[in-house]
């Protein structure tokens, strides 16, 4: 079957699923309906949002069929999924789909995952990767099946990873670097030439699984007590979104929460306690770790901006005696 000919349901709501739409629909592929998020408030208006999947849709193609079911076990949903004849779905952050759902087309329904599966099943692998200090990562297609993150993998792509890189600037990498693979293996599947691979045949038994749970609050709070790395990589592992915290602690004062966003971190001896401030009041605010120091370069203190150090120390007096981190 050819790749013009080939009828494709496409699924996904956020930002990362943009780019795969975008280039199936540049590519000529015939995407013959989208499915996405229901509206929902948002804001302390409650303005409702529209995912970006259907901006990206209303905008430049405001005639392709759009379907946003609050419960995809609903009949109804079921059903119009079933008229629109899809010969390969195609899902890109989205929810789990029920087996009535994945099982209509007659090609499967395959998944773009933020990792090289099996490592970093779940839901934040591009959080996870970071906050672990991975050195390469990776994008994957696999056939969806029963359980999450557990099917038969399609095609893979492998990235390194910088060691100043945050999480926002792998979505964006991972997000082109999956479109193609997207791309790539709807052509694939469209030749009959793809040999779907069990996960067990990518798996190392001298290296362990690591998952990718979601972030909860309590996970982005910062340890001044552990090591410098660590602190560093979790920082940019959670920026921008949700962003790692800290509590900044002054004498006489409440304690205020600070979001990091950008930080370096030097290993240099020193006698200081973890949490200690020095700061010269003008472009340098750095903290104390048990083995060295990280230097703070964007932060956003709770009810304000974010901004770098610079204009936040312009604006907020720090004193080094009578301040610290906790």
């Amino acid at each position: 079957m050819e790749i013009d000919a080939t009828r494709i349901v496409y699924m996904g709501s956020p930002g990362f699923a943009v780019g795969p739409l975008q280039m199936l629909l540049e590519a000529g592929c015939q995407v013959v309906g989208v499915i996405t998020a229901p509206d929902k408030p948002a804001g302390r208006g409650k303005k409702i949002r529209h995912s970006a999947v259907k901006e990206y849709i209303k905008v430049n193609h405001p005639d392709l069929p759009l379907l946003q079911p609050e419960n995809l076990k609903d009949p109804e949903f079921v059903r119009v999924l079933e008229d629109l004849k899809p010969d390969l779905q195609v899902v890109v952050a989205f929810r789990m789909l029920p087996r009535i759902v994945w099982s209509i087309p007659s090609r499967g329904t395959f998944n773009l995952h933020a990792s090289l599966l099996p490592q970093y099943r779940g839901a934040a692998p591009i959080n996870h990767v970071l906050i672990n200090g991975e050195q390469e990562t990776g994008v994957t297609t696999f056939l969806i099946d029963e359980q999450i993150d557990t099917g038969n993998i399609l095609l893979q792509e492998k990235t390194s990873i910088g060691e100043q890189e945050t999480a926002g600037d792998l979505h964006d990498r991972l997000m082109a670097l999956g479109a193609s693979l997207v791309l790539q293996t709807v052509r694939g599947i469209a030749a009959g030439s793809l040999e779907a691979k069990s996960q067990d045949q990518f798996t190392d038994p001298a290296v362990p699984l690591k998952n990718a749970p979601k972030i909860f609050k309590e996970d982005c709070r910062i340890s001044w007590e552990r090591p410098g790395w660590e602190i560093h990589n979790l920082i940019r592992g959670l920026s921008p979104y949700p962003g790692a915290f800290t509590y900044l602690l002054r004498e006489k004062e409440e304690p205020l929460i600070c979001k990091i966003f950008a930080a370096t971190f030097e290993m240099i001896p020193h006698k200081d306690e973890p949490g200690t401030i020095h700061t010269d009041g003008k472009r340098r605010l750095e903290v104390a770790v048990k083995d060295g120091i990280v230097d703070i370069q964007t932060l956003q203190l709770e009810g304000k901006r974010k901004m770098d150090i610079k204009d936040f120390l312009a604006g907020f007096r720090l004193s080094s005696e009578q301040s610290r981190f906790s």
